[in-house]
């Protein structure tokens, strides 16, 4: 079985100086991201690897959230992951290697929701009508595939396990 987590980036600044790709997450966002970082660690959902669109606000959004699982993973900047459409996001996402079993995207919307929904043929009914609904900032699929490796995974294939969004994620004490 291999893992695919698909990472809205958390909440960011409308404007930054550098423009659009430099825009940071703001403290809401920051707050976020440490939330689903915390959320993942308690579940088990630890990635192998993670590929990351090379803007600000989602290398910010990897760095709250790998603070928080206390894990070191290899992690590759994706400049083709900036408002990727869904067949460029599956394209990096087939380029992963056999070996990882739980691989993590952080990018960006509307490719990322969309890939989300073209990708997930069954699973949780009520997690897929919450994802129909919208893909938050700061929200995360976790699909599962029976695939030997991310070059076989197609449209239809996976089974979403869980659609969360940092409301979904108590605040720690």
């Amino acid at each position: 079985m291999h893992r695919l987590i698909l990472l809205r980036h958390a909440k960011a600044a409308a404007h930054a100086g550098g423009g659009d790709s430099e825009r940071p997450l703001t403290g809401r966002g920051r707050k976020d991201s440490t939330r689903v970082g915390h959320y993942l660690s308690g579940e088990g959902l630890i990635p192998d690897m993670a590929i990351v669109s090379h803007a600000k606000r989602t290398r910010e959004t990897l760095d709250y959230v790998l603070a928080e699982t206390g894990d070191q993973i290899p992690v590759h900047i994706e400049p083709r992951l900036y408002h990727a459409d869904p067949a460029m996001l599956m394209a990096s996402i087939r380029e992963a290697p056999a070996k990882v079993r739980a691989l993590l995207i952080i990018g960006h919307n509307p490719g990322l929701g969309d890939l989300a929904l073209e990708l997930t043929g069954y699973g949780d009914r009520y997690a897929r009508k919450r994802l129909d609904a919208g893909f938050p900032t700061g929200s995360f699929a976790v699909i599962d595939f029976d695939v030997e490796g991310w070059d076989a995974i197609d449209a239809g294939q996976g089974r979403l396990d869980r659609f969360i969004t940092p409301d979904d994620v108590p605040e720690e004490d």
